[in-house]
């Protein structure tokens, strides 16, 4: 603890900050579905997400690995550049939850983390390799293989319970979406709250306090899972209405379908030490499962501004990143003062724009989140 700086105690506190901003923007991934069938009250989904968040974080460390020696050259990344990374993805976050874009959080910060070490050390301080591997062809997997897998779920869902009486079929399912959407969020920890533990390693290194090879501490992890609980239990309800609402009019045995779908892919990529967005990975779920059900109301328009957000959340991320990095690198102190500053300023602004137009769990059901052009009924369920 001796090697820790001034400066790298700022990027911790930044890092666990941007962890709570993950929370609340990842709470929809979880329970939305469960929120939207009325299988969990909305209080109480978010409690037990907040939970199972916390303990996910102790289950698994391959993901934080991955980032913290992983994407970038450990020996040339500075905290300085892990702090202008950690503005760029908070700030984009919280861009994104304003208007209730379920946008990726992993993504923002592997942006974020790009950019400024890419201005700070160069090209060569960023493993595109790694990147690639590890995080591009995951992105473009993932979502497609949960899709497919809660399509195929949610059909033989419907068609082997055709004969039953639709309420029992519903009340099943209900209590089936409480097991599924709480291993979402045991998934949801082993994958998200790695990537904070990741970055606080990754500034440990940086300053001489851990080895080059050195996995998050005991504390790290801790506090990491505390955080991102913390966040997830406030409810990002405005992603929550969009997931919930927004893609699909969903049934209890799509919500089944999709959640199931999404925590095997989840749980097998933490296991491989892919950091993967869930977000991307539970949309491709909810989609999957509303093209399941014959005749389904799939909202086209808002799962294609989804698809925009995830194609530009880690080139944006990775500019505000970059610019953060340059003011910092070249200005010092000062520079980390002014940054610091200025997304204080402009995070104050996003939650003030917020208010207008508040969304918690009393109204989180009451409308869609979007507005939606004339639905197209697709499917291919019984």
């Amino acid at each position: 603890m001796d090697h820790i700086t001034f400066l790298v105690a700022v990027v911790i506190v930044t890092a666990l900050a941007f962890d709570f901003t993950n929370g609340f923007h990842d709470t929809a991934n979880a329970m939305a579905t469960s929120i939207a069938t009325g299988a969990l009250r909305p209080k109480v989904a978010v409690m037990i997400s907040g939970a199972l968040n916390l303990v996910g974080a102790f289950l698994s460390t391959e993901v934080a690995k991955t980032i913290s020696g992983g994407i970038v050259e450990d020996s040339l990344v500075t905290p300085g550049m892990i702090f202008a990374g950690l503005v760029g993805a908070i700030l984009w976050n919280l861009m994104t939850w304003l208007l209730g874009l379920p946008s990726s959080s992993s993504h923002a910060l592997f942006g974020g983390l790009i950019g400024a070490v890419w201005v700070g050390a160069g090209r060569h301080g960023v493993h595109f390799d790694k990147v690639v591997e590890k995080i591009l062809i995951p992105a473009v997997a993932s979502p497609i293989v949960a899709g497919v897998a809660a399509l195929g779920a949610t059909y033989l869902a419907y068609k082997i319970t055709q004969r039953a009486e639709k309420d029992t079929v519903a009340k099943g399912f209900r209590v089936g979406q409480i097991a599924s959407a709480s291993l979402v969020s045991l998934a949801h920890g082993t994958n998200d709250a790695q990537k904070t533990m990741g970055v606080i390693t990754l500034a440990l290194i940086s300053c001489g306090a851990l080895g080059a090879d050195a996995g998050p501490p005991t504390w790290v992890i801790l506090t990491a899972g505390l955080a991102i609980a913390m966040g997830t239990y406030l409810g990002g309800w405005r992603i929550i209405r969009t997931m919930g609402k927004g893609i699909v009019d969903i049934e209890s045995p799509q919500g089944f379908a999709a959640e199931s779908a999404a925590t095997a892919v989840i749980l097998s990529s933490a296991n491989l030490g892919f950091a993967l967005s869930t977000t991307q990975v539970c949309s491709g779920g909810i989609l999957g499962a509303g093209v399941g059900r014959r005749l389904a109301e799939v909202r086209w328009g808002t799962a294609g501004r989804m698809a925009l957000a995830w194609l530009v959340t880690l080139p944006s991320a990775a500019a505000v990143g970059a610019l953060a990095a340059g003011v910092v690198v070249h200005g010092g102190t000062a520079g980390t003062v002014l940054i610091a500053v200025v997304a204080v300023a402009v995070a104050g602004v996003i939650v003030a724009l917020s208010r207008r137009n508040p969304v918690d769990a009393d109204n989180v059901n009451n409308a869609r989140a979007t507005s939606v052009r004339p639905e197209v009924r697709v499917g291919v369920g019984v």
